[in-house]
């Protein structure tokens, strides 16, 4: 560190918040590391008293960013919690773990919020647990979204009968390993082009300018954990809302977000929130920001089209896909399930309704809830339940951390199971292995008023990241 200022440094020069300094040394280490202490010094200097001549600098344009906030964004504001929360709908409860319900009663004390409900795939997440759905009043609680914004699903029924994948099984092997992507480096290795990707926002926002290049290469490719891009059969059901004979289909259905520009966000603008809204210790990565700001208003607009973006992934997937076997859809369904919306509450009232891995399942509304990669996923139609905020539950739910999956599985032994369910998994890992999953037919069981089931879908063929 003989070269580099250290925090000490920073704070004698105006650099009092964790935000900036973070940045300023990672930023110094990396791209000033030849400069000398003076030198440095002095342009820490320049950025803090004339933040925007560096705005528009892909370097320190990111430490400008912190001081170039309006008031709205640095007046701090202390609040406490409610002594008692504020109602919440709790399904399956008997399958969910205690530590999760005890992180939803401490969103539902949130002096912002209306109302909530838990879905019965929940289990312990960071800010809300994964599987909680939330409504405040005028703001919105960056990690109440999460990090993978935009996150959700898409299904595609193909005109193909259950047939073609038995028949084609090497031919939809060999497509997915050319057309998909996963993981934390790059993407695909042909460019992809989209409208999403011309957005002005792209241009205005000095976040999103400097993560445009990372949207840009990240287009069409999926996440680690547990993303996938799957062809199976699906069975639709008599009477569904597609008029479509009921039978067995071909499907492709993924499960992908937004990358690393929804990771970017959601760190931005949580930093922004826990600076300018100051909770209890166990509380802070509650904060949220309000509508009626500059900050709100910006992360809400970034939010928005990380959600976009996220759709982008999905429609490139599932084009390259299609177009590289000759194949055609019969209808697609899609939804984001972390995300935040602007919904009337049950008396009326206009609230912020965060699904933090949970599926939107207002009445009509088409969804589609995930097993594991070889237990079945549920095409469904929601019943519109108020209680629940219009929502159902976003898969089967982990029943075991990742570290304890890995513990507690070997290859050997998920090859067994996967072999036994006659399913081909490319990629993938044991921490991901089917029995670190709740039943998803008892989940399913669990939300009979939240939706009505009009297809069920089994994977064959899975494509997962080696993590």
């Amino acid at each position: 560190m003989g070269n580099f200022l250290r925090t000490k440094d920073l704070s004698k020069i105006g650099y009092t918040n964790d935000q900036a300094r973070s940045l300023a040394i990672n930023i110094l280490s990396k791209y000033f590391k030849h400069h000398s202490k003076a030198e440095q010094t002095q342009l820490l200097i320049e950025i803090r008293q004339e933040p925007e001549k560096f705005l528009d600098d892909e370097i320190t344009g990111k430490i400008a960013g912190v001081f170039a906030q309006r008031p709205d964004k640095k007046e701090t504001n202390n609040f406490a919690l409610l002594d008692h929360p504020v109602p919440v709908k709790v399904y399956g409860g008997k399958e969910i773990e205690s530590a999760a319900k005890k992180q939803m009663d401490l969103a539902a004390c949130l002096p912002v919020s209306i109302g909530g409900a838990l879905m019965p795939d929940a289990h312990m997440g960071y800010g809300l647990p994964i599987g909680a759905v939330l409504a405040t009043d005028n703001a919105v609680i960056p990690f109440g979204v999460g990090m993978d914004i935009g996150c959700g699903m898409k299904l595609s029924v193909i005109d193909a009968n259950e047939n073609y994948l038995r028949r084609y099984d090497f031919h939809l092997k060999q497509a997915l390993k050319n057309n998909t992507h996963f993981g934390m480096n790059g993407g695909l290795d042909f460019r992809q082009e989209h409208a999403v990707l011309d957005d002005p926002m792209f241009r205005s926002v000095p976040l999103l300018k400097q993560v445009h290049h990372k949207a840009v290469r990240q287009l069409g490719s999926s996440g680690s954990g547990n993303h996938f891009v799957e062809f199976g059969e699906i069975e639709l059901y008599e009477g569904n809302s597609y008029g479509l004979a009921p039978k067995k289909y071909l499907a492709l259905l993924s499960h992908s977000g937004s990358r690393g520009l929804g990771a970017c966000i959601a760190q931005h603008y949580t930093d922004i929130a826990m600076a300018s809204c100051k909770l209890p210790r166990q509380a802070q990565h509650l904060a949220w920001l309000d509508l009626d700001t500059e900050s709100g208003q910006e992360y809400w607009m970034s939010m928005n089209l990380a959600g976009e973006y996220a759709s982008a992934c999905h429609e490139k997937i599932h084009h390259n896909l299609l177009k590289d076997l000759g194949l055609e859809t019969v209808f697609t369904i899609a939804n984001h399930h972390n995300f935040a919306w602007k919904e009337k509450f049950i008396d009326g009232k206009e609230v912020i309704v965060h699904r933090k891995g949970a599926t939107p399942a207002h009445e009509g509304e088409a969804g589609i809830i995930p097993g594991s990669m070889c237990s079945p996923a549920y095409l469904v139609k929601g019943r519109g339940e108020v209680k629940s905020l219009n929502s159902a539950s976003h898969g089967a739910g982990r029943l075991m951390s990742r570290q304890k999956a890995k513990e507690n599985m070997t290859v050997s032994a998920m090859k067994k199971i996967l072999s036994k369910a006659g399913v081909s998994l490319i990629g993938g890992s044991v921490e991901e292995n089917p029995t670190a999953y709740k039943d998803i037919e008892k989940v399913i069981g669990l939300q009979k008023e939240l939706v009505e089931i009009e297809g069920r879908f089994l994977p064959g063929i899975v494509r997962m990241n080696k993590d």
